[in-house]
């Protein structure tokens, strides 16, 4: 409507003051509603030709569309194993921080199995005491065994000095027991070394792999214990949050509920063009949108990326051949949008449904040398009837309360 307008303002108008001033045909007389066709058919079918001609050229060089969206994700509240919630401690809607607990299940077994963790490494730790107690008592056994060993050496000692004198009161009898109480008496030490070795090998190597295999018991009957609390990974805003003390909930069955990040969705839009704009939106070029949730605010955004492939075109390997006439609706051209200034698109909540315009620049073209006159008239009206466009956005920005709220009744 707009497009036809301003078309009018150079072809009907002027045909009409032409046939009124010029020729003197008076309104009601020769121009009237039957002769209206004849009388100014020249400026009624320029103005169609180029209502037609600026419109094509508007919306292929200046793409519209009123599929935009902020998408954002959310985050199912999950709890690693399966129980009964025991306590609470967030609301519905709640603002939370990563790492703040949201609800505890009952931790009967897993307190029992951090207690026999705990048990154990009291065990290990009375082991440790008692092997030091041996040990002391190894070093002790091995100086009695060491002092009857020398006690029993010089007594076979003297009886071999008398005996190569030739002392009569010596008896061979006697040095063959002392030489056997002798070899006894080393083996008793060499015994106690060896039980002294043998604590040392318990307090160095045995009771430390002990205590190690008590820790990670430990550690592995806290870690369990820890799953009975959920505890949020990221900042957002509890959602669908209904459970009570006493409900069940698991990882498979039963989520308890949704966390929406605080930093998703906000500042980013994801628009889909029809596929004939394809060729024209590139990344850097800039547009506006506004949204449902905000219609009286324009918001200046820029193209960030273009997806280089279609969804309509998607497959999955499945036991059908893919049919393309089943595709009813053709795929768009999906393309993200920004903000190009910081904070003005803050009030604009994430999921809101939204219509935009992205516009072509030819300001580089029309400065390049050898661009022919025809060329640079061209360009000049492609980026001029950009005006027209961003008209058109904000009249629709302007009615779209009175189009949902009287017209489409709510």
């Amino acid at each position: 409507m707009l497009e036809t307008m301003i078309c009018a303002l150079v072809t009907i108008l002027p045909d009409f003051l032409f046939r009124r001033f010029v020729q003197g045909k008076r309104v009601g007389q020769e121009i009237t509603l039957f002769t209206l066709w004849y009388e100014l058919r020249w400026g009624l079918t320029t103005c169609a030709i180029l209502a037609l001609t600026i419109i094509t050229t508007l919306f292929y060089f200046h793409p519209s569309t009123t599929s935009v969206a902020s998408y954002f994700r959310t985050v199912t509240i999950l709890p690693q194993v399966g129980g009964r919630v025991a306590e609470i401690y967030v609301v519905n809607n709640q603002k939370i921080v990563a790492g703040q607990p949201i609800l505890r299940l009952e931790d009967f077994s897993q307190q029992a199995q951090v207690q026999a963790a705990n048990a154990q490494i009291s065990e290990v730790q009375a082991s440790l005491n008692v092997a030091k107690t041996d040990l002391a008592e190894a070093d002790a056994g091995i100086a009695g065994a060491q002092a009857s060993l020398a006690q029993s050496a010089d007594d076979l000692q003297r009886n071999q000095i008398l005996r190569d004198e030739g002392s009569s009161a010596v008896r061979l009898t006697e040095i063959e027991r002392l030489e056997n109480l002798v070899a006894e008496r080393e083996a008793q030490v060499a015994a106690a070394r060896a039980h002294r070795e043998a604590v040392e090998y318990q307090i160095n190597e045995l009771i430390p792999a002990q205590m190690n295999s008590a820790l990670a018991q430990l550690d592995a009957a806290q870690a369990e214990l820890n799953k009975t609390i959920v505890e949020a990974g990221v900042t957002g805003t509890i959602e669908q949050f209904g459970l009570q003390v006493g409900d069940y909930v698991s990882p498979l069955l039963r989520p308890a509920g949704i966390m929406v990040p605080s930093n998703s969705g906000h500042s980013r839009f994801e628009a889909g063009f029809n596929q004939m704009a394809a060729q024209v939106i590139k990344p850097g070029m800039i547009g506006e949108l506004g949204c449902m949730t905000s219609p009286f605010t324009v918001v200046p955004v820029v193209v960030t990326s273009v997806q280089d492939v279609i969804p309509s075109g998607q497959i999955r390997p499945s036991d059908e051949l893919r049919d393309p006439q089943k595709n009813a609706t053709p795929g768009t051209v999906l393309v993200y949008l920004e903000p190009l200034y910081d904070g003005f698109a803050e009030k604009i909540p994430p999921g809101s449904n939204c219509l935009a315009n992205v516009y072509t620049d030819n300001h580089s073209k029309l400065h390049a040398e050898g661009l022919g006159i025809w060329n640079k008239a061209f360009l000049h009206v492609v980026d001029t009837i950009g005006v027209v466009h961003a008209a058109g956005l904000r009249l629709r920005l302007i009615l779209m309360p009175v189009n949902t709220l009287v017209l489409t009744g709510h």
